[in-house]
């Protein structure tokens, strides 16, 4: 019996069926690698090109922004400044058109600076090509994303931009030469608004009075001080030593490059109470035309608080840190300082009594306590890397008590120059007899000369006795007064010194009979 043949639709099926498969598996690989290439993006951006080519056939402007913050919002926007400074022209004009305004005093008495409100437009015409300036500003971000590193301060502030609108065939003209012309203008624009300033550092949060965020740790007041180096009592040679040395740093930015150093300089000024070492400040303020900073670190919480300062004070700036050592525990001997602290505890405790020590502040005391800056961030503050940012800055530290501080403080490279305010001499004398008194010679010169030799006596208290403080002071009665006043304080010392030899005496004598004791 003969089988009969199978139908030829099976074979045919079968091999449907592992055509499809095939299919099937190659069109899961070619899926997969066409996911892979994310085709979706590619087709997005070429449709968005597109719709920008015919979006330009519609409105055929461009936009340059101008944001206020740098990235990472750090520090304020060179460019912003200079462009706030370039519009004033264009704001004051009666033909900008612009309704609303902001006013800040400006040089002289009566004189304003203007810039343009919130969400004002003003005009400009460049080399025949008309380009639109619009300023506005936006509310900080919810999440807070935008500066959380630098404690969301900046990103708290309102963000202000302007924008410069134009017409793309005047792309070249304006990216190329219009905006570094806006930037050069603004600058100059700047130099001549300018009023030097007076920084201090806000503590805490900075919270205005009207209870609206404030977007600068810096408040300041326009700095008005009188002294300059041909009012200052110094020695003259000293004095131009000095005035040499900021000659030198003022016009060293190319030296600075060239060797690879930060463009600043480290003063120490030390001395005695009342030797003229905030006047000297002032004067260098006032010889090389720069703004001051003053720190108060107690202000200060942390090392980060403190880089933050740093970043956001100006290029042609004095910062300024007084009585250093009186700030905070700057003195790199903390493990000497907890010993003996621990010591006299145990003092304390075994005999239940304690000398009492002279009383503190008790609001130092607390800025203390509050704050947590280091030795390290101090050193990194004045030479470390971010010292860098910016140029032609010079940093003051002053303190009475030169022995106290750590010597990595004040090293050269951080310190560069050391300048010790001492007492008045005879030269620092005939300086202030003349600028006080208009003499240039007297009969009491001698006395006072002999005097100055045996006697201490600060510069401040030399001008004290040479200030006239009536109708009837002159010359005579002034310079009277000094001698007498040198001739007392010499007396005073003789007298402790005769007292001190007298107790030094009693002190030997009592041992002597201690010892006396003992032996029998």
């Amino acid at each position: 019996m003969e089988a009969s043949p199978a139908p030829a639709w099976s074979g045919s099926f079968f091999n449907s069926g592992v055509v499809l498969s095939l299919l099937a598996v190659l069109w899961t690989v070619l899926w997969n690698n066409l996911q892979g290439l994310q085709l979706h993006h590619l087709f997005g951006r070429h449709l968005n090109r597109h719709a920008r080519r015919l979006a330009a056939l519609v409105d055929p402007y461009l936009s340059v922004t101008v944001a206020e913050y740098d990235g990472g919002r750090m520090r304020r926007s060179e460019a912003y400044r200079e462009v706030q400074a370039y519009l004033q022209r264009a704001t004051v004009a009666a033909a900008g058109g612009v309704r609303h305004l902001k006013a800040e005093p400006a040089k002289g008495a009566d004189a304003l600076v203007l810039s343009m409100g919130d969400n004002e437009e003003v005009a400009d015409v460049f080399r025949g090509a008309t380009v639109w300036w619009f300023a506005y500003s936006r509310p900080p971000r919810e999440d807070g994303a935008a500066g959380f590193y630098w404690g969301g301060r900046a990103a708290r502030a309102d963000r202000r931009f302007y924008r410069l609108c134009f017409l793309e065939r005047d792309r070249d003209v304006v990216l190329a030469d219009y905006l570094p012309h806006v930037r050069r203008e603004g600058r100059a624009v700047m130099v001549k608004n300018r009023q030097r300033k007076l920084f201090t550092n806000l503590a805490g949060d900075s919270w205005d009075d009207d209870g609206r965020w404030c977007d600068s740790v810096w408040s300041h007041v326009v700095f008005e001080h009188p002294k300059t180096f041909e009012t200052l009592a110094m020695d003259p040679a000293k004095k131009k030593e000095i005035m040499d040395d900021l000659d030198a740093f003022r016009n060293g930015k190319d030296y600075y490059a060239r060797v690879g150093k930060a463009w600043k300089r480290g003063y120490l000024l030390h001395g005695p109470p009342g030797t003229g070492k905030s006047t000297m400040i002032a004067a260098m303020a006032n010889y090389l035309d720069y703004d001051i900073y003053d720190i108060e670190l107690t202000s200060v919480r942390t090392n980060t608080d403190l880089r933050k300062l740093f970043i956001e004070t100006t290029n042609k700036s004095i910062i300024v840190i007084e009585d250093i050592d009186c700030s905070l525990d700057l003195t790199g001997k903390r493990k000497k300082k907890k010993k003996k602290d621990a010591d006299e505890d145990a003092d304390k405790n075994k005999d239940g009594d304690k000398k009492p020590g002279p009383p503190e502040d008790q609001d130092e005391k607390k800025g203390k306590e509050n704050s947590k800056v280091t030795l390290s961030g101090v050193l990194n503050f004045i030479d470390g890397l971010w010292s860098a940012c910016g140029g032609e800055r010079i940093i003051v530290f002053t303190t009475n008590h030169v022995e106290k501080l750590d010597p990595a403080l004040i090293r050269r490279g951080r310190m560069d120059k050391h300048i010790e305010m001492s007492y008045c001499g005879f030269e620092a004398f005939k300086f202030l007899a003349k600028i006080y008194l208009g003499v240039d010679a007297h009969h009491l010169f001698d006395d006072v000369e002999s005097l100055l030799c045996e006697v201490d006596m600060t510069p401040a208290d030399v001008e004290e006795n040479l200030t006239p403080k009536g109708p009837g002071d002159n010359a005579d009665t002034c310079l009277a007064e000094l001698v007498k006043e040198l001739e007392k304080t010499k007396a005073e010392k003789a007298q402790a010194k005769v007292g001190g030899k007298g107790k030094a005496t009693a002190e030997d004598a009592d041992d002597d009979d201690d010892d006396t004791d003992e032996d029998e």
